[in-house]
């Protein structure tokens, strides 16, 4: 390779320009980054099951057993979990209904819809728009707030052993 060459190739590799295809293969191949392990690769799944068993106990609730329970003590529990998994899925997942009108409610499903915002039930026969009754307006995100997972953290550890101690 000229003395040129070289110098267009050091240009091209100090200031990132896109090298002609005959250069390239000069190059040593770009290192290739292992996959993230799955712990990494969840991390703000399991971030977020945190927070929703940590303010609402959800995994305690889950977990449970409730069949010895009476209906008056499971509704009871379901509070808590309510206003705190509320508050979680409020403050970092936002959302919205995908049909504003309220169950019940005649609806017009337009030509070309979305089939990942409207599951049709029923006997579909013939070419949209669809008039049906609303079973469930749906949800869609309005924003995904999820900070940071910590690095410091271990992710699967999704609620510490609480020990008191005298």
């Amino acid at each position: 390779m000229s003395f040129f060459a070289r110098l267009k190739l050091a240009f091209a590799i100090l200031f990132g320009a896109a090298l002609p295809e005959r250069e390239q293969p000069l190059l040593p191949p770009a290192p290739v980054a292992p996959p993230p392990s799955p712990e990494v690769q969840h991390a703000s799944g399991l971030f977020l099951l945190g927070m929703l068993q940590r303010e609402g106990r959800l995994i305690d609730f889950l977990e449970e057993d409730i069949s010895g329970f009476s209906d008056a003590e499971v509704g009871a529990a379901a509070r808590v979990v309510h206003e705190g998994a509320r508050k979680v899925l409020r403050e970092y997942l936002p959302v919205v209904a995908v049909v504003p009108q309220s169950e019940g409610d005649q609806v017009t499903v337009p030509a070309g819809f979305d089939a990942n915002r409207y599951r049709l039930l029923g006997n579909l026969t013939g070419q949209a728009p669809y008039q049906g009754i609303l079973k469930h307006h749906g949800w869609v995100a309005t924003a995904v707030k999820l900070p940071a997972v910590p690095t410091t953290m271990d992710v699967k550890v999704l609620a510490p052993a609480e020990v008191e101690l005298p």
